[in-house]
């Protein structure tokens, strides 16, 4: 299962190749790693719900709301 997880964030950061810094690279995949782990319901989000997601994916990158 672990391999299928790679595939999907490698065919979305291929045509990202080109980041300037780590940090920017890390945030992306972070933030693609958020989303496709919402898409799949591994986490409780309340899906009706846009505030919930955005909370969500501030204490991913440890962000204050």
């Amino acid at each position: 299962m672990i391999e299928q997880d790679q595939r999907f964030i490698k065919k979305a950061i291929k045509p990202m190749l080109g980041f300037k810094s780590f940090s920017t690279a890390e945030k992306t995949i972070v933030g693609i790693e958020v989303m496709h782990m919402i898409k799949k319901g591994q986490v409780e989000c309340n899906h009706s719900s846009v505030l919930s997601a955005v909370e969500l994916i501030n204490k991913m990158f440890g962000l204050i709301a």
